[in-house]
């Protein structure tokens, strides 16, 4: 068989496996986040946003770092872990999901303020007054009128996370078959020359990447077309 055409789907999957778990439970618990700091006033919100958002200009090797220590053999939560589950949490797929949250957070919680922030105030009160509660508001008002502030947060999280190494690497290593992801693959790849097989395995991601940024910018525009109409 042709080397050029030959595709290790096997990381490739990993990856999507990783960044469909990652974007589940980023929507569960950046929505409610980013519902705190679109509506709530509190001391301190600047510095908690901060923190939120410490991943973007934080190196992916220093935050993977500090996570690996956190859950690693010797830390009360890798502890804790092991006793139960008979297993180590670092080096584990569970291990680089948590790593991936923490990573792609303000990729999710961003969008989703955003999108809460730029809410009308009036129907928020509207539903107050025919006697909703602040669930029911938040289910049956907030939620589908941010709908494409959630979707984007979404499709953002999930591109990103099928992109990341380091903080993979450093939390994951290469395990192959459970934390082996397509860009350690790639990267061990061009490490031992295998420059087909690499080249292959980026075009699959070039295109899958792009594909993701093209739904994302079209559902945009569909979506703002519609609020004009």
């Amino acid at each position: 068989m042709d080397g050029s055409l030959y595709i290790d789907w096997v990381p490739i999957l990993i990856s999507a496996k990783l960044a469909f778990v990652t974007t589940i439970a980023l929507i569960i618990l950046a929505t409610p986040v980013a519902y705190i700091l679109a509506f709530r006033k509190f001391r301190g919100k600047a510095l908690v946003e901060a923190v939120f958002a410490l991943p973007i200009v934080l190196p992916p090797t220093v935050l993977g770092f500090f996570v690996l220590i956190s859950i690693g053999s010797f830390s009360p939560v890798g502890q804790w872990y092991r006793d139960i589950f008979g297993s180590t949490l670092a080096f584990s797929f569970v291990g680089i999901v948590i790593a991936s949250i923490l990573y792609s957070f303000p990729f999710a919680v961003q969008p989703i303020q955003n999108a809460f922030s730029a809410m009308d105030p009036k129907l928020i009160d509207a539903a107050r007054t025919l006697g909703c509660s602040r669930w029911q508001t938040f289910c049956r008002v907030i939620v589908p009128a941010s709908r494409v502030g959630i979707v984007t947060g979404a499709m953002l999280s999930f591109a990103h996370t099928v992109g990341e190494f380091g903080v993979v690497l450093m939390v994951g290593g290469s395990i192959p078959g459970s934390t082996k992801v397509a860009s350690i693959a790639i990267y061990e790849n061009v490490e031992t020359l295998n420059y087909a097989q690499a080249a292959t395995m980026s075009a699959v991601m070039l295109a899958f990447s792009f594909m993701i940024l093209s739904a994302v910018y079209y559902y945009n525009r569909t979506n703002n077309q519609l609020a004009i109409r």
